[in-house]
């Protein structure tokens, strides 16, 4: 990322995926998703105000690994207020950050059913993430974050779209940059998400529950100048299956991400970044207890952030 003085901006990705309240398909989890440089520490006292605009277009539909024919479709426009404060505690740096959600859901195609969201608010989440080592002479760093989604966004169990939970979440997040060149850094996040109950899903008011999902992401960021960088990375996703009124839905997740992205700094205080990303979902299960296994969609992602 280059030396970046104080107030200077530092940018962060949350990708996600959408909650589907359909018989059909269960509640996607949202992954937790980094950007290359998220855990190099800024200095104590830096303030930063950011805000990211992702576009995804799900165009496929998979289930059991192959892809289903017809043309559906769903797009979501989403745009993520962050706030973030560095201060020091006890000698550790530790950044206290708020990401608020806004945006739209809509189906499309063959899915047009789904409608549509409408503009409203995700669910809010609270993190703070703790440098446990913070060497910027070396490039070397290691922090480990809590964040915890409050179910404060748009919800309502009649509506096949939402863009809130109606549950609470915790993901537990550790990640460690590493300068292995002048101008090569490798970036290794892994996480785990830990999901609360949602008793009012669906039409029928359901009980959903969901196991933990893990989550791995790798990235490697070449400097091509002090303010301007590439980067190309990937992502695995894995568990997370959902039970409806105690029933198994077989939808635990098994889906790898690539993206590739350039980050640019036109001034000490201001960064534009654009990535883009393409998931490929590939379901698995024991057994299916009902014959019908839950779909999942393939998307393509952009995203910009300034």
């Amino acid at each position: 990322m280059g030396n970046l003085n104080k107030g200077s901006l530092l940018k962060a990705a949350l990708w996600g995926g959408v909650a589907l309240c359909t018989p059909m398909a269960s509640t996607a989890a949202w992954a937790t998703d980094v950007d290359p440089g998220d855990y190099v520490a800024l200095p104590p006292g830096s303030n930063l105000a950011i805000v990211y605009a992702q576009f995804a277009e799900r165009d496929a539909i998979y289930a059991k690994g192959d892809k289903q024919p017809g043309d559906p479709g769903l797009d979501s426009t989403v745009f993520i207020l962050r706030g973030v404060h560095y201060m020091d505690i006890a000698g550790l740096t530790v950044d206290p950050q708020f990401l608020l959600p806004l945006g739209q859901l809509e189906g499309k195609g063959d899915t047009h059913a789904l409608g549509k969201s409408g503009g409203a608010a995700g669910d809010l989440i609270l993190a703070a993430t703790v440098w446990l080592v913070n060497k910027p002479k070396s490039n070397t760093y290691f922090g480990i974050t809590p964040f915890v989604y409050v179910p404060t966004g748009s919800y309502d169990r009649t509506r096949p779209l939402n863009l809130g939970e109606n549950r609470w979440k915790f993901v537990l997040q550790g990640g460690f940059v590493k300068g292995v060149t002048p101008k090569i850094s490798i970036d290794l996040v892994g996480d785990v998400t830990f999901y609360g109950k949602n008793n009012d899903f669906g039409s029928s008011s359901a009980r959903l529950t969901q196991s933990a999902s893990g989550q791995f992401q790798a990235f490697a960021r070449y400097q091509l100048k002090p303010n301007l960088d590439f980067r190309v990375g990937g992502s695995f996703v894995t568990g997370g299956e959902t039970r409806i009124d105690g029933i198994r839905q077989q939808d635990q997740a098994s889906n790898w991400k690539g993206n590739v992205g350039m980050a640019w700094f036109p001034a000490k205080t201001v960064q534009l970044l654009a990535t883009y990303g393409r998931l490929r979902p590939r379901h698995f299960g024991e057994e299916r207890i009902s014959g019908i296994e839950p779909p999942q969609f393939a998307s393509s992602e952009g995203l910009l952030s300034i």
